[in-house]
């Protein structure tokens, strides 16, 4: 299973569930630089650093870091979706499909109604 890092605004349902899924997923208010302003780059840095890749719903910000740094654990951007257990089954889905997740941008998008 994968090594997750999840930013600030990552729904913690998903998180419990991917948990539940068998990965190892750690939150940045687990890590306790929530609420620190902490910016895009220094996530990724900490994410590379302890060999996660981050998960995140800032879908802007993160494709345009993996484009210029994309020497990184993985990048999981995904849509909002409030069917918390469907995100994580559809990001678990996501990293199985990948035999490797090192420099990968994976997107995760909510089904369309």
């Amino acid at each position: 299973m994968a090594k997750l890092y999840a930013n600030e605004n990552f729904p913690l349902p998903v998180v419990e569930e991917l948990r539940r899924l068998g990965h190892d997923v750690v939150t940045i208010q687990e890590t306790g630089k929530a609420e620190q302003r902490t910016s895009d780059e220094e996530v990724l840095k900490f994410a590379i650093a302890d060999d996660r890749a981050v998960l995140t719903l800032n879908r802007k910000h993160f494709v345009r870091l993996h484009r210029s740094s994309p020497d990184h654990a993985g990048i999981i951007v995904c849509t909002v979706d409030s069917q918390f257990g469907r995100q994580a089954v559809n990001i678990h889905a996501a990293v199985a499909a990948t035999a490797d997740p090192h420099g990968q941008l994976l997107q995760v998008h909510r089904p369309a109604i």
